[in-house]
Order: structure tokens, then C-alpha cells, then sequence
């Protein structure tokens, strides 16, 4: 509640006038989410106020949301030095006083992430000095920065935890305004060539931790972040690895909900918890291995498979216990292009099927619905290759005598 008592204590300027026809409340206060305004110009669902609270988004921030005289904002952005409020259907007339709200949970949930990414990445770069940011989006769904090579989760752990004592230790939260030639602008994380030469300067320092060039909205105080975790960590292609991120109370949700399922896999391993990460390790190791070891029994089983010539067409029928199906593909592949016809089983807990065919003689889709269906068998496929599986596995010998009397009987 008392985030909420603040943003009315703190009051805006009056608008008044300015080198731009909208007045920036936001500048100045992100806590202002209510304010009187005049409207300056209507066209279609497009309205110009002569100043506004509403963020028209930047620095990977998304814009404001909220109404205008009660009817819905749902997008604002600039054009060209004026900020832009689209209300759809709206009956606006210029001229006209009205009383706009910006949707202040929404507002309040990018403040954080905003002041969270800065908090994040100079927590980041303190483990990896190289580290740089390729990209940055907050918006109410998603929160993430894209960074220009990996990291490890190590060392995001101890940026975390660097981060959330920050968070403890309620470190303020200031804007200031640079000049292009102050020495002090050295100590910036700053891209000068993405700011104009008549662009002022806005600079959003963390306590003494971090200095950023940014003109977005942000928390006064640290503690208004309640908890910063990292939630996903993934690759985004050329751009770098994106790294994800809560705030708040969907923080300490995501936290509690990734500890009860690392307990969980914990207790499926049957390890200590620190122990998990090596443990994990070696089983993936060893599953490796046995993927490798499988593909190898897959290719000398179907290698040394007999076949029968049925009309002077070659014909290979093979089970494989546990068959490695990428193996079993390119082999079945190989036979299809002598003009062949190749009937492979998986066999397992369930029996997996495969049926390839180089002639118009044995169609392969058809020998699913003939063949297997009696035999609860499912699949699909095109008349020259298709592939499907039998629930029951006691079955697979029956499956397999009847798919060989199909093959012949179709190709005699």
C-alpha cells in the first residue's frame, strides 16, 4: 500500500509549455499514474495530449497501458517529437480537459523489471567483465536480457546473490542528466552512437554498484524489487544467449517452484543436493554412451540381416531390440533406393514398425491399415515409407510374420 500512497504525494510539474508538444510527467516521476491533461489533437484512434504519464516504451521496455477520460489506451509510442496515445473508438474532442490513469500494477510490474535488468547484467558483468548486452525486453509476460556469449550457471548463482544483497542493503535509485564531454561519462555503460548529438544524457545509477544510460522508468529504492532469480538460460542463436528473469513476487514463486522440483529430482536420483549437478552429469555421460553403443548394435544387426529375393525383389526383415530409429531410417532408405522393400521392428516395451518400399508393388501406408490394425497396431505414412508401433510387444513376432506374407503376397 504504501508504494501505491507515494505515487500521489509525489506530484508532476503543471503541464505547461515545452520544445514538445507533450509534456513528459514520466521523466520526471514514474510513480505519477493519474493526472489531468488537455487534449491536443484527435485523428482516427490516434490522440496527442498536452502532457502525459503514459511510458511510450523504449530501451527494451514496452509502453503504458491505461484510459483517457475512462476510455482504453492500449498502445502509446512516439511520432516524430510527440507522444502518440492509441484509444480505438474514442469520441475525443480537442481542446476538451480530461482525467487519464495509467494501469498502475502494469507500470509498477516493468519499474521493477527495468531497475531488475540494470541490478542483473552490472551483477552479471562483475562475474564476466567481457560480458556485453545484445538485447533487452521487459514487458508484463516475459523479462530478459540477451548477452553476447554464455555464462556459467556458477557464476550466475553469484550474481544472484550479489544482486538480491543489493536488494537487502535498499540501495537508491537516481536519474541524472550528463553532458556528451563530462569525464564522468567514462564510468557509464553507454552506446554513444545510438544517442543524438541534441539528446540529452539520462543516467540511472544503483546505489554506487551501477551507472547506465537510460531514459526509461524505474523503482526509487532497490527494496521494491523484493527478489531477483534467474529462470531459463538458452541459446538465442548469432544474437548471443538469452537469459531470463522474475522480479518481485513472481520471483519468490519461481523460486519456490524450481527448489521443489530440484528437491524432487533429487530424491529420484537418491543424492545429496549438492551433489545433483555431477550426478546429473554422469547419468548424461552414461546415457551417451549407451545412445552410441545402441546405434552401433543397430547397424551391425541390420548389416548382417539376411535377405530374400521375392519376385527378384530384395526384401529384409529385421527386428532390433530397442532399435536405434535414425539407424533403422537410413538403412531402411538404403534398401528403398536398390528398389527394395524393407520391413524393420524396435522391439521394447512396445514394438516400434518401419516399412520402406522402392517398388509401387507393396504400398507401405496400406500394410499399416491391413496388416497391423488387426493387431492393434497404429501409423501412417506415404505409400513408400511409413512408420507406426504395436502397444503390445508379445505381438511383435505375429506382427512381423504377417507384414513378410503381406510383402510377398504382394510382390508375387
Amino acid at each position: 500500500m504504501a508504494l501505491r500512497i507515494r505515487q500521489f504525494l509525489i506530484r508532476p510539474a503543471p503541464c505547461g509549455d515545452s520544445d514538445k508538444m507533450t509534456d513528459e510527467i514520466f521523466r520526471g516521476d514514474g510513480y505519477q499514474s493519474e493526472f489531468e491533461a488537455h487534449v491536443v489533437s484527435v485523428e482516427g484512434d490516434e490522440v496527442k495530449l498536452d502532457c502525459t504519464a503514459f511510458y511510450p516504451g523504449g530501451g527494451g521496455q514496452v509502453c503504458d497501458t491505461g484510459e483517457i477520460r475512462g476510455q482504453r489506451v492500449t498502445e502509446v509510442c512516439y511520432k516524430g517529437d510527440d507522444i502518440v496515445h492509441k484509444v480505438p473508438g474514442n469520441d475525443l474532442k480537442v481542446g476538451e480537459k480530461v482525467w487519464c490513469s495509467v494501469d498502475w500494477d502494469r507500470r509498477f510490474d516493468l519499474m521493477q523489471g527495468h531497475t531488475g535488468e540494470h541490478l542483473l547484467f552490472c551483477s552479471l558483468k562483475r562475474q564476466c567483465e567481457d560480458l556485453q548486452i545484445t538485447k533487452i525486453f521487459i514487458s508484463p509476460e516475459s523479462k530478459y536480457v540477451i548477452v553476447n556469449h554464455d555464462i556459467e550457471w556458477s557464476q550466475i548463482g553469484a550474481a544472484l546473490k550479489f544482486a538480491n544483497q543489493a536488494i537487502k542493503d535498499n540501495l537508491p535509485v537516481t536519474k541524472s542528466i550528463m553532458d556528451r564531454d563530462d569525464p564522468e561519462l567514462e564510468k557509464v555503460r553507454i552506446k554513444l552512437d545510438r544517442i543524438a548529438e541534441d539528446e540529452q544524457i539520462s543516467v540511472v545509477a544503483i546505489g554506487d554498484i551501477d551507472l547506465s544510460a537510460c531514459s526509461g522508468v524505474h523503482v526509487m529504492e532497490t527494496a521494491e524489487l523484493e527478489m531477483l532469480t534467474v529462470v531459463r538460460k538458452v541459446s538465442a542463436g548469432k544474437d548471443g544467449v538469452t537469459i531470463e528473469f522474475k522480479v518481485g513476487s513472481e520471483a519468490k514463486d519461481a523460486a519456490n517452484a524450481t527448489s521443489m522440483i530440484g528437491m524432487e529430482i533429487v530424491d529420484c536420483i537418491g543424492c545429496k543436493a549438492s551433489d545433483a549437478p555431477k550426478a546429473v552429469a554422469n547419468m548424461k555421460k552414461e546415457l551417451e554412451a549407451d545412445r552410441k553403443a545402441l546405434k552401433e548394435a543397430t547397424k551391425a544387426i541390420l548389416d548382417s540381416c539376411p535377405e530374400e529375393s521375392v519376385g527378384s525383389v530384395p526384401v529384409q526383415l529385421c527386428k532390433v531390440p530397442g532399435g536405434d530409429r535414425n539407424i533403422m531410417t537410413e538403412h531402411a532408405e538404403a534398401v528403398k533406393s536398390r528398389g527394395g522393400v524393407a520391413v524393420y521392428m524396435a522391439v521394447g516395451e512396445t514394438v516400434s514398425v518401419m516399412v520402406a518400399s522402392g517398388t509401387s508393388k507393396v504400398d507401405c501406408k496400406r500394410m499399416f491399415s491391413e496388416v497391423l490394425a488387426p493387431l492393434g497396431g497404429r501409423g501412417g505414412g506415404k505409400p513408400d515409407f511409413a512408420q507406426g508401433g504395436i502397444q503390445d510387444a508379445s505381438k511383435a513376432d505375429e506382427a512381423m510374420a504377417a507384414l513378410g506374407d503381406a510383402v510377398r503376397s504382394a510382390l508375387l
